[in-house]
């Protein structure tokens, strides 16, 4: 559960938690299309608190207001500002952020009119999303009966509100069955990505990820990748079927709120050694290094409040 803190800002001010409500008629709610992001904010072992990879997220939040055909009523300058406000006045070191773009009330029916966009930041504590003993430990996953969506079927490159209805339904199911994170499939049958989180697996030193086809393009996916490179660890953009997964030495989910979380079961099917194996320990330390600022050639990707 969220614990309320004490502002929210909305609509271009700060206003208390408990007053940042919204009308039953808002068009969002009822329809779906609204867009958000998720980004994370770390206190560094200088003391000092940093947000990560903060205008790329912005810029994601943006595009995804673009093909969703949202009009931003606030520049990325005043969003970025707000995101770094919002967690001053709630007296974060370290937290969540999630900014969220709606379309308000007025008009009903799909056509949504003329009724005006809000944006909304919340900002609150938030530990590691799967667990602190999943980060360490390693993950039980399972392939959901429910297909990844198609990218004629929803716009994949957006974070819309509507889209995630398929990530809960596949994550419900899952969870029902006793395992902790949900894998889906595309429409051709080839692995695509979890509820919400980009997937990598690893075999003989290389590193394979899904390509930006119908996936998300993940920041920390996007993290991971450069930070592979540049120790030298061979890294392909390819897409791969559900037995080559069973095979894998190593896999690992990546994402703002995962970060990077093993997984060391799938399907029942142990991965490997059935722990989280040497290439992603040594991602997973040099991603930590960075988000806690111990890593000077990755200090551009640190927003210092």
């Amino acid at each position: 559960m969220v614990q309320k803190l004490e502002k929210i800002w909305m609509d271009g001010k700060l206003i208390p938690w408990n007053e940042a409500k919204v009308s039953v008629l808002t068009h969002t709610l009822h329809y779906g299309l609204g867009i958000f992001e998720g980004i994370r904010c770390y206190q560094c072992d200088d003391g000092r608190s940093a947000v990560f990879r903060l205008k790329e997220h912005i810029d994601r939040f943006f595009d995804s207001a673009h093909i969703g055909g949202l009009k931003m009523p606030f520049s990325k300058k005043e969003i970025i500002g707000a995101c770094k406000e919002t967690l001053r006045a709630n007296g974060l070191k370290a937290g969540y952020i999630r900014p969220l773009a709606f379309i308000g009330e007025g008009v009903m029916g799909v056509y949504p009119g003329d009724n005006p966009i809000q944006v909304a930041i919340i900002t609150w504590s938030w530990g590691a999303y799967l667990g602190e003993e999943a980060l360490e430990k390693g993950i039980r996953a399972k392939f959901s009966s429910y297909t990844r969506h198609h990218v004629n079927v929803m716009m994949t490159k957006a974070k819309i509100s509507g889209n995630y209805v398929n990530s809960v339904l596949a994550k419900r199911e899952v969870i029902k069955l006793g395992y902790e994170e949900a894998l889906m499939l595309d429409t051709e049958g080839y692995v695509s990505e979890g509820s919400g989180e980009n997937i990598f697996i690893v075999k003989n030193g290389v590193i394979k990820t899904t390509p930006l086809t119908s996936i998300l393009s993940g920041i920390t996916r996007d993290s991971v990748i450069q930070i592979a490179k540049l120790r030298k660890i061979p890294v392909v953009e390819e897409r791969f079927t559900r037995d080559e997964l069973y095979t894998a030495q190593e896999t690992f989910f990546t994402g703002t709120a995962a970060e990077i979380t093993p997984i060391r079961e799938v399907d029942d099917r142990q991965i490997g050694e059935g722990k989280p194996g040497p290439i992603t320990k040594e991602l997973q330390a040099v991603f930590f290094d960075i988000v806690k600022g111990k890593n000077p050639e990755f200090r551009e990707w640190l927003d210092y409040l």
